[in-house]
Order: structure tokens, then sequence, then C-alpha cells
């Protein structure tokens, strides 16, 4: 055998193994079948999701509550309202202390130009009624309520604060002004009562303007407990009305 016949065959013999290798390798899918890109395609795909889910998610959440929350707060309505309120609170106030300082136009009622009577009305039961006439040539403001005290009593009687009028009452020359007195309780429930021959009514705070002795019946009158006073009124029905 030559030295060609040699090589031809070993060649053939190397080209056989080689198919025969290749032939089962062919055989063995799990080992050259190409899945590994697939799944990590399928793998990389999942947190992609997962995080686009995520994501989308949150900022919708954030911007349905912050937005609504913050945006209640900021509108004010609580501020508004209190500002509102206190300022009506204090014009209210400021206005009707206006009212009160400015309601004398005239010099005030004194005891030297007025004249001052009391008399004892039949109704309403056990009352008194004063009366004060301007007895000047000019005009003049009856302000406040009569301090009247009775015999020597040592205490002057309240004012009833619901009939406090709604201007200062003014008496032109010749003109009178009223006031009642509730003398004692008319069911008899009052105590501490005793019959009074004198009074004595002063104008003015303390008296400042001078004092009126008006004359009683000679029997005196009857008070109690009970006894209470009316604010300075322009008409006579008024004063004897509480």
């Amino acid at each position: 055998m030559s030295a060609r016949t040699t090589r031809t065959r070993l060649l053939a013999a190397s080209t056989i193994a080689l198919a025969a290798f290749a032939l089962t390798a062919c055989g063995n899918g799990d080992g050259v079948r190409d899945e590994g890109p697939s799944a990590g395609a399928r793998s990389s795909a999942r947190p992609s999701e997962g995080t686009a889910g995520g994501t989308t998610a949150k900022p919708a959440g954030t911007r349905t509550t912050t937005g609504s929350t913050s945006g209640s707060k900021n509108t004010g309505t609580t501020t508004g309202s209190k500002g509102t309120g206190g300022t009506g609170g204090t014009g209210s106030k400021g206005g009707s202390a206006g009212g009160n300082g400015s309601g004398t136009r005239n010099p005030t009622c004194v005891a030297a130009t007025t004249r001052t009577t009391a008399t004892v009305v039949s109704r309403p039961l056990n009352h008194l009624l004063l009366t004060v006439t301007n007895t000047s040539s000019k005009n003049c403001d009856l302000t406040g309520y009569p301090i009247v005290r009775f015999s020597e009593a040592q205490s002057v009687p309240p004012v009833a604060e619901e009939t406090h009028p709604q201007a200062v009452v003014t008496l032109a020359p010749g003109e009178s002004g009223y006031a009642g007195v509730l003398l004692s309780a008319a069911d008899g429930s009052g105590v501490h009562g005793y019959t009074a021959r004198t009074l004595e009514v002063y104008y003015g705070d303390q008296g400042r303007n001078g004092s009126a002795r008006p004359a009683l019946p000679a029997k005196g009158v009857y008070i109690d407990e009970k006894l209470t006073v009316t604010y300075w009124q322009q008409d006579l029905d008024t004063a004897l009305s509480y």
C-alpha cells in the first residue's frame, strides 16, 4: 500500500468521524437550542412592566391627595370669616358707644331752672308720677333717671333698665318730662315696708345739678323693697307703663 493511499484512507476516516459527531450533536436538542435569549427577554419584560405600573400609580395618587388637600387649606375661608366677624363686631360696638356719647345737644336740666312735682296715681296701683317742667327760656336735656330718697332712707332705689328711652328727652321752655316710681308690690309680696312722708329728687350724677323737694300727700306713701324708678320719659303714658 502506497503512502498516498494511506493518507487518503485516514482523511476519509476523519471525515466520517466528524460527520458522525455532527449528527450526534444535532440529535441533542437541549444542548444547542437557542432559548437563552428568549428566556432573558421574558425575564427583563416582567420588571419593566412592574416598574411602569408602579410609576403610573404613584403620581396619580400624589396628584389626587396632595392637590385636593392643599387647595382646600389655601382657600382662606376660615381666616376670611374671622376677619369679617371681627370687623362687624367692632363696628357695632363703636356705633353704640358713639350714639350714647353724642346724644346730648342742649344744656342739662338743673333744679334751678325746673319745677318738680310728685303725684300719686290710681292706675297703675302703687305708682307715683314725677313731673319736671322746664321754667327757663332755653331748651334743656333731661338725662338719665331721677335719684330719689324717701324720708330717712339709707339708699336710693334702682332703675328699671328696660325703660331706657331711645333718645334724649329734650324740654323746650314750658315743656315737661316724666318718670314713674313703683312704690310697692301690688300683690303685697314686698317686705320691709314703711310709710315715707318726705321725698327729695336729685338731678345729675350724685345730685351735682341740685335737688328738689316735691310735696307728698299728708298721709305719706307706703313703700317696700320693690321700690323702683324709670328713666326720664318724653310722655306721661310711657313713664307709667312699667
